[in-house]
């Protein structure tokens, strides 16, 4: 890679399989999704706290009704803010009526099927709304509209921007995340193209075809032409506005991702126990997402793991795992156990084994259970 990895953020992505109505007569609410969205950002809350950004699509709404939902904010509050106005249309729903989940998608824009949530932390540039996940690329037609967030770092954005100039494009910014929501989308425009031209020969009138490509788009290929020269560390989700939706990981694992799938509910995110807990789910329940795969969840409903880069050789962020991610996971938890374990005897000769004239502490917080475990490892603290 040309350049450093530099920053670290949280992805959430809450898909319902089941129809709506499903889960307001089961859990006496319409803001199930919500609900569960607002719970697995809160539990990755220590992966940003410069900015928050929320996403939801509605499946299967009628022409001329708005199916897409984006809200983004960059305040010091910015995950109070925008649920607080999320829920502020559910809060004022009339009581004792069951709620008509058709009529609650029409009415609340906040309410859908597919959700996608991203928490910042930004180590250099801005800290505006403008620069806050998801990045939406819009269009007409259903099928390319596109909606990405990421934790990832790119390494090699001058490149890609020179790669998306030479396919014609015209980009706004050169930013990694506007390069590869645009490298994502020129294949997904291409793919949708070709799908449209193969049915109309096959003689389906247009307002068929378009049902035909929500079918039969193949988002493995997508994501296979459009990744082949990223070059950095990520964990990215994109969904698409008929309903497709995506999280892929780079080859080397630099970024981490889980997932849980149950007849409900599929569900992905950065960090393991945030599912663990908003799901109540054991540890087993939930898979990791492999080196260079992507889980795609399709519009019906369908999920699998696909493999669209080689994986290559493990290199996990060190400051994800010693110092960003929560040390509640089992393996976070053990690793840095381990690590106070291995830092005993360097720090024991560092000072000479002057115990007497040596304080321990730790820094940061994180470092805690590391710390504890060079005590019993042969350090202690006056």
């Amino acid at each position: 890679m040309s350049d450093n990895i530099k920053h670290e953020c949280g992805i959430a992505l809450v898909r319902l399989l089941k129809p709506y109505q499903y889960y307001i007569d089961k859990y006496k609410t319409p803001s199930y999704g919500l609900n569960k969205l607002y719970l697995l950002m809160e539990k990755q809350h220590n992966r940003g706290q410069d900015g928050a950004g929320v996403a939801v699509i509605k499946l299967d709404m009628p022409p001329g009704a708005d199916y897409i939902f984006r809200s983004r904010n960059a305040s010091n509050q910015a995950m109070k803010e925008i649920f607080s106005k999320a829920y502020e249309k559910i809060k004022n729903l009339p009581q004792g009526n069951t709620p008509n989940a058709d009529s609650l998608k029409k009415s609340i824009e906040s309410i859908g099927e597919l959700y996608l949530g991203h928490l910042r932390y930004g180590t250099h540039g801005d800290n505006s709304e403008q620069v806050c996940h998801p990045f939406y690329r819009k269009n007409s037609w259903i099928t390319r509209n596109l909606l990405l967030a990421g934790n990832f770092n790119l390494t090699n954005v001058d490149e890609l921007m020179q790669n998306l100039i030479e396919l014609g494009q015209h980009p706004r910014q050169s930013t990694d995340t506007v390069t590869v929501l645009e490298k994502i989308g020129h294949y997904l425009d291409r793919e949708v193209e070709e799908l449209f031209k193969k049915f109309k020969l096959m003689g389906y009138p247009n307002n068929v075809i378009t049902a035909k490509i929500i079918e039969h788009l193949n988002i493995q290929s997508i994501l296979r032409s459009a990744s082949n020269d990223f070059d950095g560390g990520y964990a990215m989700a994109g969904i698409l506005g008929h309903g497709d939706s995506f999280v892929m990981r780079d080859p080397n694992g630099i970024r981490p991702a889980f997932y849980y799938i149950d007849d409900e509910v599929a569900v992905v995110a950065s960090e393991r126990p945030c599912i663990q807990t908003a799901f109540n789910v054991d540890l087993e329940k939930i898979k990791e997402l492999q080196p260079g795969a992507a889980i795609i969840i399709k519009k019906d409903g369908t999920s699998s793991e696909c493999q669209i880069q080689e994986p290559k050789t493990r290199a996990a962020c060190s400051f994800e795992r010693i110092y960003f991610s929560r040390g509640t996971d089992k393996d976070i938890y053990q690793e840095r156990k381990d690590l106070g374990k291995y830092l005993a005897p360097l720090v024991l000769k560092s000072v000479n084994y002057d115990m007497d004239n040596t304080v321990f502490s730790f820094i940061p917080n994180t470092a805690e259970t590391a710390f504890y475990d060079a005590q019993r490892n042969g350090l202690s603290r006056l």
